[in-house]
């Protein structure tokens, strides 16, 4: 595969974690269901212009299998999440976009189709990306470690 391609296809990637965490982000602030949310995104959102620019292509398989996995693993991922936080700061006091993406990412990890390093450093980077200043892209690192190790013991090494 030409450079080229393959830098498309990982920003369409990347696109596509970083919609999967706004989705989730809208479905627990609205309580929309995956359904709703997803279509929203798909004819809305993704590779649409607004406003004179263009939003992202995204792989929007990808996108979707992000939301479904989330959906269907929530509990198992939300108490990973627990279990690498500060026993004081329970996945429920934590910023709703953090939630979002440790819900996403979890989603991914426990897949398994994508190496746990690259999962890290994909939402590293979007958590960057949400939160320019602050202790919080070296938090969600330290989480998504926790939870990368946890779903899948020996993948890091």
């Amino acid at each position: 595969m030409s450079q080229d391609r393959q830098d498309k296809r990982r920003q369409r990637s990347t696109a596509a974690r970083l919609y999967a965490v706004q989705a989730l982000f809208q479905m627990e602030a609205s309580g929309q269901s995956a359904d709703r949310v997803r279509q929203e995104f798909e004819d809305w959102r993704i590779g649409v212009e607004n406003e004179g620019e263009m939003s992202p292509e995204a792989d929007e398989a990808l996108f979707s299998r992000i939301l479904d996995d989330a959906v269907t693993w929530q509990g198992r991922i939300d108490q990973m999440t627990d279990r690498a936080l500060v026993a004081r700061w329970p996945i429920a006091r934590i910023d709703p976009v953090l939630r979002a993406l440790f819900r996403a990412a979890g989603a991914e990890l426990v897949a398994a189709k994508a190496p746990p390093r690259v999962v890290i450093s994909q939402y590293v980077g979007i958590a960057n990306a949400f939160f320019t200043e602050g202790p919080e892209t070296k938090f969600v690192n330290a989480v998504l470690d926790h939870i990368a190790r946890e779903a899948a013991p020996g993948a890091l090494g």
